[in-house]
C-alpha cells in the first residue's frame, strides 16, 4: 500500500514538472512572437568615446610690459589683424621725456670725452717739454713728476668718461626699449577673440609672482582643433593617425571628421573626474557646415581599428551569463530550431554601437532570434516560436 502511494506521488510530481514543457512544445500555448534573421557580414568599427572642447592651437594672450594708461585702442573684438599690426597704444609722454633725458646724457658724456682728449693732448705736450727741460737739468725732479702725473691722470679720466658714455648709451637703449613697448603689436595673423581693456584704463606690467593686465587675445581661426580627455584604461588602444568623428554639443546632428594628432605622455587628474586621463588632440579635417568656436563642448568617437567586415548579429541578440561562484562567463544566442528556441553558446569579438562579431562557426542559413528585446529577455530553451523573418539593414 505504501509503495502504491509513493508511486502515485511520483507520477503527480512528474506531471506537474513536465506540464509547462508539454504546453510549450505540443500545444504551443506559450509561443513567443519573435523576429529572426540569418547571419550577415557587417563592417564593425570599434571605437572609444571621449569628451572635451574646441581650442585654438595658435593663440596668444597679450599683456602689457610697461605701466601706463591706455591712450589708443585700434581694434574691436572680432576684427581680423595681421602680424605686425598696431593694436594698442599706451600713453608714452613719460617715456618720451625719459628718452630726451637719456639722449642729453649721451651728448654730455660725448662732449666730456672730446674735452678729455683735448686736455690729454695739451698735457702730453707739456710733459714732453718738461721732460726735455728735466734732461737738461733746467727743472727739478718734482716739477717733472707733476707733469707726468697730470698726463697719466688725464688718461684715466678719459677712460672714466668713456665708461660713463657706455652707461648713458645703455640707459638710452633701455628707454628706447620701454618706449617701443608702449606700442602693442600683433605677433600673429588672426582674429581678436577677446578684448579685456578699454581706453583710459591703466595697463599693469607683470612682475615676479604678479601677473600683469590682460589686454586682448588673438587666435588663428585656421588652427582650431579638438582636445579630449581619454581614460587611462582606453589610451593604450589609441594611436596617432586614427580616424575620429567629432560632435559639438551645439551641432548634435552634424558630425565632423578628424584625425588623432597628439597623445600626451603624462596623465593628469581632470576636474570633476575620477582616475587619471590623457589629453588627446584631434585635428579637424572636415568641419562640414559647423561654425567652429573655441571653448565649445564636444565629444569625439575615436575609431581604434580599421573597418573590418565580419560575421555579426545585433548586440541585443547576445545573451551574457556569469557564474561568479565558478568564475565563468559565457555568451549565448537563440536560434530557430524548427519552430523552437535553441540556446547556443558562442564566442564574440569586435563590437560597435549596434553589432557584435561572432567568432564561432555557425551555418549562415541558421535563423538567429534578434528581437524584440522584451521577448528575448524572457526566452527559454525549448520555447515555441512564432517567428517573423526580417532583413537587417
Amino acid at each position: 500500500m505504501n509503495a502504491k502511494k509513493l508511486l502515485l506521488v511520483v507520477l503527480i510530481l512528474g506531471t506537474v514538472v513536465a506540464l509547462p514543457f508539454i504546453n510549450r512544445t505540443v500545444f504551443g500555448v506559450n509561443s513567443k512572437e519573435v523576429n529572426v534573421s540569418t547571419l550577415s557580414q557587417r563592417v564593425i568599427s570599434p571605437s572609444i568615446l571621449a569628451s572635451g572642447f574646441l581650442a585654438h592651437e595658435e593663440e596668444v594672450m597679450l599683456s602689457s610690459e610697461v605701466i601706463g594708461k591706455v591712450a589708443g585702442l585700434f581694434v574691436e573684438e572680432g576684427d581680423v589683424v595681421e602680424e605686425g599690426d598696431l593694436v594698442l597704444q599706451v600713453d608714452d609722454k613719460n617715456f618720451i621725456a625719459g628718452l630726451e633725458q637719456s639722449e642729453a646724457a649721451v651728448r654730455i658724456n660725448t662732449i666730456d670725452i672730446e674735452r678729455q682728449i683735448v686736455r690729454i693732448d695739451n698735457l702730453e705736450r707739456q710733459f714732453e717739454r718738461s721732460k726735455s727741460l728735466y734732461e737738461s737739468s733746467l727743472i727739478g725732479e718734482e716739477e717733472y713728476e707733476v707733469a707726468r702725473n697730470q698726463r697719466d691722470l688725464s688718461k684715466i679720466d678719459l677712460l672714466s668718461a668713456r665708461e660713463r658714455l657706455a652707461q648713458a648709451n645703455a640707459q638710452l637703449d633701455q628707454v628706447n626699449d620701454n618706449l617701443s613697448k608702449t606700442q602693442v603689436i600683433s605677433p600673429i595673423d588672426g582674429v581678436i577673440t577677446s578684448l579685456d581693456i578699454k581706453v583710459g584704463e591703466t595697463a599693469i606690467a607683470s612682475s615676479t609672482n604678479i601677473p600683469g593686465s590682460s589686454l586682448m587675445t588673438i587666435a588663428n581661426p585656421a588652427s582650431i582643433y579638438t582636445e579630449v580627455l581619454v581614460d587611462e584604461a582606453d589610451v593604450a588602444n589609441i594611436e596617432v593617425g586614427q580616424r575620429a568623428e567629432i560632435v559639438a554639443i551645439a551641432y548634435p546632428d552634424q558630425p565632423m571628421q578628424g584625425i588623432v594628432r597628439f597623445i600626451a605622455n603624462t596623465a593628469k587628474v581632470a576636474p570633476n573626474r575620477q582616475g587619471l586621463s590623457f589629453v588627446v588632440k584631434i585635428d579637424i579635417i572636415d568641419p562640414g557646415e559647423v561654425i567652429l568656436r573655441p571653448g565649445m563642448s564636444c565629444r569625439a568617437e575615436i575609431f581604434t581599428r580599421q573597418d573590418q567586415e565580419v560575421t555579426a548579429v545585433p548586440i541585443q541578440a547576445i545573451i551574457f551569463e556569469e557564474d561568479r561562484a565558478e568564475l565563468r562567463s559565457d555568451y549565448f544566442i537563440f536560434v530557430n530550431d524548427n519552430g523552437f528556441a535553441k540556446k547556443t553558446k558562442v564566442d564574440v569579438g569586435l563590437s560597435d554601437d549596434e553589432y557584435q562579431e561572432l567568432m564561432s562557426e555557425i551555418d549562415e542559413n541558421v535563423e538567429v532570434v534578434v528581437g524584440p528585446n522584451q521577448e528575448l529577455r524572457h526566452l527559454l530553451e525549448g520555447d515555441r516560436l512564432d517567428a517573423t523573418r526580417i532583413d537587417l539593414q
